[in-house]
């Protein structure tokens, strides 16, 4: 009875040995002779993936057409962040994602405490008469771009009574502001944020 058993015990085990072998056999696949074309494929990846980085290299120059595309962005996202911290609501909506995390407290706070005096800001954004690099600076992989903008804007502050407190409705103001604006160049997020106000 005991032999019997044994036997059976020998049959599962191999039974299930069979079933493991089959399992590992359908995920692993088995030699074909075809393993060269693989190794060709991961090779050709490889190199696809060296030419991307050597593109990111270069990148990371910041060149002159580089400047150029980055002053055009950064003229949009002056007049974006001027006309939305300006405007008569005291929120900021449209600049959000143009300002890391402390600018747009600063800011923030600015609107609260002039929504709490119940004023209000009226603005034409005129225009950029001029972005310069003043520099570029980069620290591991943070680039830092300083510029300095000149911009025309009339402007004013009114009270809940719509009473002028500041500026002229009525009158062209220039504003010289020099803002430093950052990007991770690893990050595959193309957009720049205002970090710093100098000016």
């Amino acid at each position: 009875m005991n032999y019997s058993l044994e036997y059976i015990d020998i049959i599962l085990l191999a039974m299930i040995a069979g079933f493991i072998f089959l399992r590992l056999r359908g995920i692993l696949g088995k030699r074909t002779g075809f393993e060269g074309k693989t190794q060709a494929k991961f090779d050709k990846i490889l190199k696809e993936a060296a030419t991307k980085k050597a593109v990111l290299v270069k990148k990371e120059t910041f060149d002159k057409d580089d400047q150029k595309e980055f002053l055009n962005g950064a003229k949009i996202a002056y007049e974006t962040i001027i006309t939305d911290f300006s405007d008569s609501d005291n929120k900021l909506i449209s600049s959000k994602p143009l300002l890391n995390k402390e600018i747009y407290n600063q800011f923030n706070e600015a609107l609260k405490e002039r929504n709490a005096r119940g004023h209000y800001a009226e603005i034409t954004f005129i225009g950029v008469n001029s972005a310069t690099i003043k520099e570029h600076k980069k620290i591991d992989k943070i680039l830092n771009v300083t510029v300095d903008f000149i911009g025309e804007v009339i402007t004013c502050i009114r009270d809940k009574d719509k009473k002028i407190i500041s500026g002229d409705p009525e009158k062209i103001k220039k504003i010289y502001d020099t803002w430093v604006f950052s990007r991770d160049i690893t990050s595959a997020n193309p957009n720049w944020q205002l970090v710093n106000i100098l000016t």
